[in-house]
């Protein structure tokens, strides 16, 4: 058996080309990018309440939220319920309006039980809101906390409410909140014949858009359905621009716990698509990765049920090896400006059971069917990099016309 170090948690046998292959990757990619201004506060679009209530007046409201939709430490809904907002719905996306859902867990509709605010899911039944639940809505609000990737669905929500809007002659108001991943762009830029909730448009995996940027390119490049175009305000952030970055306050989602998960999310997501665990059921979601009797690994789990979090997670009550990133996680959040495949690549050589090792939910998250094929073939990191580099620069060049912010260089 292979022995191990702690540090970034990699073999002694692959651990010093991988050590130097990393320092060369920050010192050619990282412009390690600037942090805020003490002197600056960062005032999120939900805090500028000047610049949105005056709109809401005597308007039935509408707001698609979820946990981080806050003012400060209160809720948005509670806070324009308290300032005499009529709210006729909540539009709860992925994981509810409260976050008391896992991932792909299906939600209904209910009542808040804080506010008798009806709610209304668009993970249930149905993802775009209806005719029938905007009868009584005059304008919406879209205020939710994004990690810019492109399988995180929170964009694909925006893209139906959206096109809900455009349908129904609403207008949509963004408040608009920092992308942490916003300063770089990396992986693969979907193939539309991959096209599902967790991919929607041709946009590569981290792709450097708030979502009122986002926003911009869809209307811009006419990817609604039926090409119809919604009518945007958008609630612009304050003393934030792509060159900084943003640790968020509140969990984005229930395994996204912190700011490390956060950061390896982009990377370890695609385990989703393999027989690998990423630790959900267990402290260190998208911190850790290993299943049983995984060849190689140095670090020990065993996933359990946890309510809200991970119900019947994959291996549950069974004992995983595998690695720990969360060292490594601090020092990603510090320097890292790209995708690093080095794991799931590794993962997949040092599998004993090749044939089974990916599902065919990867391709989804890939947003390609050619990024399997490579790590199959034994392609290397750097070649697989580059074959991105057409489609990136397409992306980038598109990209700048919907920027509201300063961009990274």
């Amino acid at each position: 058996m292979t022995k191990f170090k702690s540090v970034c948690q990699i073999p002694i046998s692959n651990f010093s080309k991988l050590l130097i292959l990393f320092w060369l990757l920050v010192s050619v990619t990282s412009c390690k990018a600037q942090t805020s201004s003490p002197d600056l506060k960062i005032v999120v679009g939900a805090d500028q309440t000047e610049s949105y209530l005056p709109v809401l007046k005597n308007k039935n409201v509408a707001i698609v939220a979820n946990p981080t939709s806050c003012i400060g430490s209160v809720h948005l809904v509670d806070t324009l319920k308290s300032l005499g907002v009529s709210i006729s719905c909540v539009f709860a996306p992925e994981h509810g309006f409260r976050g008391k859902a896992e991932a792909g867990e299906l939600i209904g509709n209910d009542i808040d039980k804080a506010t008798g605010v009806k709610i209304v899911s668009l993970y249930g039944t149905h993802k775009k809101p209806t005719k029938e639940d905007l009868l009584k809505v005059d304008i919406i609000i879209f205020d939710i906390q994004d990690v810019g990737v492109r399988f995180y669905t929170y964009i694909s929500t925006l893209q139906y409410v959206m096109e809900a809007c455009a349908e129904n002659n609403l207008e949509l108001i963004i408040l608009d909140r920092p992308n942490p991943h916003g300063y770089y762009i990396d992986g693969p830029v979907l193939d539309t014949a991959y096209k599902s909730f967790v991919g929607m448009q041709a946009i590569p995996i981290v792709h450097g858009l708030t979502m009122g940027e986002y926003a911009q390119m869809l209307n811009g490049e006419k990817w609604l359905e039926n090409k119809v175009k919604c009518n945007l305000k958008i609630i612009k952030i304050k003393n934030w621009d792509h060159t900084k970055k943003y640790e968020l306050p509140i969990p984005p989602s229930p395994n996204l716990p912190n700011q490390i998960a956060v950061n390896l999310y982009p990377s370890l997501c695609f385990f989703e698509g393999t027989i690998v665990s990423v630790g959900r059921g267990t402290d260190k979601p998208f911190q850790i990765f290993g299943y049983p009797n995984m060849p190689e690994g140095n670090y020990f789990f065993t996933p359990k049920s946890i309510v809200g979090k991970a119900k019947n997670p994959p291996y549950e009550n069974t004992k995983c090896q595998g690695f720990d990133l969360t060292d490594f996680g601090i020092l990603y959040a510090d320097q890292g400006r790209q995708l690093y495949l080095n794991w799931l690549i590794q993962s997949y050589q040092f599998s004993n059971d090749k044939g089974n090792f990916f599902n065919s939910f990867f391709d989804k998250l890939a947003g390609n069917s050619i990024l399997k094929k490579q790590i199959i073939e034994g392609v290397e990191e750097s070649q697989i990099r580059n074959s991105w580099g057409p489609d990136l620069l397409t992306y980038r060049m598109m990209r700048k016309k919907y920027l509201l912010y300063k961009d990274f260089k």
